[in-house]
């Protein structure tokens, strides 16, 4: 691997697992995963050792240096790309990366030919954090809208309780709601929750 240099693109650390059982790329590869960017960074040479410490934590990252010791690693990688916000890197020999690369792009594993360059291997450290900066964006917008929603029907259910119990119109209902968080500089869902906890 030559040249190239990894700068900080977030104000966030990505904790990473190195699964290689290549001395030399695992010595190289510390030295690209700065500790301001990357921590903590922990190597597993074989999969069953990678299988045990991701089992104790979650990663951010996880790159997967093929073939290991006691397996080619692909199933591992596949696995792995499966946990919650993990991106996974797998590299394969040239001659096998067609194959392994149709195999795990169904399940978002990224895949790259070896021999690999330093600058490639940059680029694709690179890759790796805008594509957990955007997952983490998409996770956050959909708990956003299911929170939103959650909103929603509680308001609806209070209003209705408002009305059944509390013998409101419906508009009524709705302005006592807005009303009583604009008053009290709360949300719509705090008001709705004690209006439910009050008539149930």
């Amino acid at each position: 691997m030559k040249g190239g240099s990894i700068t900080e693109l977030e104000e966030r650390v990505y904790s990473v697992l190195v699964v290689s059982s290549g001395e030399k790329f695992n010595n190289e590869t510390a030295l690209m995963l700065s500790e301001a960017l990357f921590s903590p960074v922990q190597f597993a040479t074989d999969i069953s050792s990678a299988g045990r410490i991701k089992a104790q934590r979650h990663f951010d990252f996880i790159i997967v240096n093929s073939p290991l010791a006691d397996g080619f690693g692909t199933d591992f990688a596949i696995d792995s790309g499966e946990a919650k916000n993990t991106v996974v890197l797998q590299l394969v020999r040239a001659e096998l990366y067609e194959e392994i690369y149709e195999k795990n792009s169904a399940y978002g594993v990224f895949t790259l030919p070896k021999p690999i360059s330093k600058q490639s291997m940059l680029n694709a450290l690179h890759w790796m954090i805008t594509t957990k900066s955007k997952v983490a964006r998409l996770e956050s917008k959909a708990v956003s809208i299911e929170d939103k929603m959650q909103e929603i029907r509680l308001v609806n259910k209070a209003k209705w309780l408002l009305i059944d119990k509390g013998k409101m119109a419906e508009p009524d209902a709705h302005r006592h709601i807005e009303k009583e968080a604009m008053d009290r500089c709360v949300s719509k869902r705090v008001v709705a929750e004690e209006i439910i906890k009050k008539y149930s």
